[in-house]
């Protein structure tokens, strides 16, 4: 199954006002009330203007810190391997429950005391 058909399934609680990153795969993917982020794409025979550059760096940059902590989630083993847990919810939790040793291994490496 491809991944918009996915994501139009899966239900997504975003407030209104929210930015979604986006990349070239969901194209047609929106939600209502939500700023879809997208690089801007460089035309046949032009180029992107100076602004078009930075904001396409700009979001390089938001994506990049985005999958080094998907990166860094991963590495609980459970994450990457396949699940054999068929219960609903079960894979959520494990899910949730890694990003959260991840959140607190982040807010301890940030830690300083006074």
């Amino acid at each position: 199954m491809h991944d918009l058909r996915i994501a139009e399934a899966t239900p997504y609680p975003l407030p209104a006002g929210s930015g979604l990153l986006q990349d070239l795969g969901f194209l047609s993917f929106t939600l209502p009330q939500v700023e879809i982020l997208m690089p801007t794409k460089k035309p046949r025979g032009a180029e992107l203007t100076l602004e078009q550059q930075l904001a396409n760096e700009a979001l390089h940059q938001r994506r990049l810190r985005i999958e080094h902590v998907n990166s860094s989630v991963k590495r609980c083993r459970i994450v990457k391997d396949r699940i054999r847990l068929w219960k609903r919810g079960v894979r959520d939790l494990v899910m949730e429950l890694c990003c959260a040793l991840q959140g607190t291994h982040l807010r301890r490496d940030t830690f300083i005391p006074q």
